[in-house]
């Protein structure tokens, strides 16, 4: 199963990104900010752009199985899950049917979607890849903050 997350909108708040499985669109997705290469604000930066493997693990803090990206740069416990804005992520990918100005909505909804196709595919065995795609206007800034810490690390998810 091959997941991209094509980022489409950037502000100061969060990124709205357009997520496909298999390349059919599928639903909406924010993340925190994206910044400099190497800058990174904990719990306020988007994950760098790039392919990750997604596996299904424990999640201490959802309580159940829950898709995480493995081997995020500077990162621990980055997970996909529901939420609606900048304030429900700590650099985690949040999944939504509709998108509005730094939210999206029916975030419940798409991720009881998309949680099943994650788990058919790992009971086949099919490897799951997430890529995330960069498309920043020449006229968008990306934030910039202090270098990112390698010992610092994000909350388990």
């Amino acid at each position: 199963m091959k997941i991209e997350v094509e980022r489409k909108l950037y502000t100061e708040q969060s990124t709205i990104g357009e997520l496909s499985i298999d390349g059919k669109f599928f639903c909406y997705t924010l993340e925190d900010t994206v910044r400099q290469p190497g800058i990174k604000v904990y719990g306020k930066t988007a994950i760098p752009s790039g392919a990750y493997e997604v596996t299904l693990t424990h999640s201490p803090k959802f309580g159940r199985l829950m898709p995480l990206l493995n081997n995020v740069p500077n990162y621990v416990g980055v997970r996909i899950h529901s939420g609606n804005d900048a304030n429900d992520t700590e650099g985690c990918l949040l999944v939504g049917k509709t998108k509005a100005d730094n939210f999206i909505g029916e975030s419940r909804a798409a991720f009881a979607e998309l949680y099943p196709l994650i788990e058919a595919a790992v009971h086949k065995g099919e490897p799951i890849t997430l890529v995330l795609h960069d498309n920043i206007p020449d006229e968008v800034q990306v934030a910039d903050a202090q270098p990112a810490k390698p010992w610092a690390k994000s909350k388990k998810a």
